[in-house]
């Protein structure tokens, strides 16, 4: 028996595509989230250590060696608490930069100048609580996940719509693909960043931290004019941050 082959458009194609992407990697994070995720904890293990070893070639290490224990003993305290099980590595970095980072596979940088520039181990252990909580709500995999899918959207689009019309299609495609970014993307990521504030309290509080020590941080770091340029950014205005992180530390007293 000879099957009939249908002719497919590129517009249904790019449905199809859509669709088995979406089905296919739907799953649900520590926060209870249901979350976008195409690639594995082992695959971003892997890319977070080679950047891990780039940023330990590129960045001068703190030579104050009371400094690295400070941080490693309050990493450590939060990292038990958590639902990661990995390698976690803590390092200060030599530079005034007021900052910290996190690489997947649970390798953590704090900057001198956010160390210097706390307060309190409570306020420390709430930027790192707030590292860690990215790391077990596995972020990193869902917005790499994101880029793939809209680099893979933006590419069917631009098949898709040759057929109507011809050379404008990039055009109209690269539109598409920022109204994604603004749209999609960049949401994610304030959201993102909300969630870690909140896993990083319950994280900090489960170590033996004063949760207020994230509110008195963060309050200090605010900066006042931002609030309009919220939806074109990745991280959530300062009030906002602010209000969420009130209701946080509320639910932790209670």
């Amino acid at each position: 028996m000879r099957m009939k082959l249908t002719s497919i458009s590129r517009r249904n194609l790019l449905a199809f595509a859509s669709a088995g992407l979406v089905v296919g990697a739907c799953s649900e994070n520590v926060a209870g989230r249901r979350q976008f995720v195409l690639v594995s904890d082992a695959e971003l293990a892997a890319l977070g250590e080679e950047a891990w070893r780039d940023a330990l070639q590129r960045l001068p290490r703190s030579d104050d060696a009371a400094l690295q224990r400070r941080l490693a003993l309050i990493g450590q305290s939060v990292a038990d608490v958590s639902s990661t099980r990995t390698d976690w590595e803590f390092v200060v970095f030599d530079s005034p930069e007021i900052n910290a980072f996190v690489l997947p596979g649970g390798k953590v940088g704090f900057f001198r100048g956010l160390m210097e520039h706390a307060s309190s181990d409570d306020e420390i252990a709430a930027v790192m609580g707030h590292e860690v909580g990215h790391v077990e709500a596995r972020h990193a995999a869902e917005r790499m996940s994101q880029q793939v899918a809209l680099e893979l959207g933006v590419s069917l689009a631009a098949a898709a719509l040759s057929e109507e019309y011809g050379r404008h299609a990039e055009s109209i495609a690269g539109a598409l693909g920022a109204g994604a970014l603004y749209g999609v993307i960049l949401p994610y990521s304030r959201m993102q960043e909300l969630e870690a504030d909140r896993l990083g309290v319950s994280l900090m509080a489960g170590a033996g931290f004063d949760p207020a020590g994230a509110l008195s941080f963060w309050r200090r770091m605010a900066s006042d004019g931002v609030d309009a340029l919220e939806w074109m950014s990745t991280h959530p205005a300062d009030g906002r941050r602010l209000t969420e992180l009130e209701a946080s530390v509320g639910r932790q007293r209670s």
